[in-house]
């Protein structure tokens, strides 16, 4: 429920105000969104016209990359145009919404991330059983309890920001719409809220990030049972979920477990985790993968042998 809320906008100062500096951030981040969309497009054409799409990874890895396209979404367009304004301004509405998006997005990738370190698991450690356990049935039905748990996630955020007066202050020391730096305007008490902040995202991030560690440690030692060639392309798999694991959750643990204070580097461990992740993540999962490499050739051979055909 909303209380007293006199504010119906927010001002965004964005990452800087000097003319020249929001100029060249306007390239830099028009270029990252611009790659973010043709890296993660390109995987899900690819994925999904393929054949690797009948294996359980590449439909996660599907969902992956459409969480990270829809997470880059919810933030880099506005940022971009904001760089071109003299004055940013966010209505209140726009700004839950944004809050909204980008932690129901942000919250969809990491159970994403957990259901492909499932996935490997079960191939890794469980290969006997890796074909009915990981059926296309089961991978759905997945991903649906993955959307629902984002969607709980990201209600009680808006519950409890919504729960909070806004009477005064307006100016939103960010260039997003996010929960820490909307705490710092509300004008009441907000212990409780950010404890139970904390305690919901915080709680998400540290938890995961320790069952996926887990889970790879469990992953990478099973290995040893592994002929050579197999343990090879298995341990290169690994590495590479786990670097987009380290570099996703370490900004957001820094950003969500702490108490309700900000610190002047927040803005750009920000950009790393809303803007530059969802950059890396297809290099680093996909597109270095020598399946989704032949799938693409194929994909484009078709397409090139099509066009000489009209």
């Amino acid at each position: 429920m909303l209380l007293n809320n006199n504010v119906t906008e927010f001002i965004l100062p964005g990452l800087t105000q000097d003319p020249v500096k929001k100029k060249i951030v306007f390239v830099f981040f028009l270029l990252f969104y611009l790659g973010t969309l043709l890296d993660n497009l390109l995987i899900i054409i690819t994925v999904k016209t393929s054949q690797i799409f009948k294996s359980p990874m590449y439909f996660f890895l599907l969902y992956l990359s459409l969480s990270d396209t829809c997470f880059s979404t919810s933030i880099a367009p506005r940022m971009i145009v904001d760089a071109l304004l003299k004055n940013s301004t966010i209505s209140f509405s726009e700004c839950m919404i944004q809050v909204f998006s980008a932690h129901f997005f942000g919250c969809l990738e990491i159970f994403i991330l957990i259901l492909v370190a499932v996935d490997r698991y079960v191939a890794i450690c469980k290969p006997l059983h890796y074909v009915s356990t990981m059926n296309r049935q089961v991978c759905s039905v997945l991903v649906a309890i993955a959307c629902v748990g984002a969607c709980v996630y990201s209600s009680v955020q808006i519950f409890l920001t919504l729960s909070l007066p806004f009477c005064g202050p307006n100016v939103i020391d960010h260039y997003l719409c996010d929960l820490q730096p909307l705490l710092k305007l509300a004008c009441t008490d907000t212990y409780v809220i950010n404890l139970l902040l904390v305690t919901n995202s915080g709680a998400i991030c540290a938890v995961s990030f320790v069952m996926l560690m887990f889970a790879y440690v469990i992953i990478l030692h099973s290995l040893r049972n592994h002929r050579a060639e197999g343990r090879k392309k298995a341990l290169s798999t690994c590495i590479s979920h786990i670097i987009v694991v380290i570099l996703f959750f370490g900004p957001c643990i820094f950003i969500y477990t702490r108490p309700a204070t900000t610190f002047p580097m927040d803005k750009m461990i920000a950009v790393f985790y809303t803007i530059v992740t969802p950059l890396v993540n297809p290099l680093i999962y996909t597109l270095r993968n020598a399946e989704v490499k032949i799938a693409m050739r194929k994909l484009w051979s078709k397409k090139l042998i099509s066009d000489d055909q009209r």
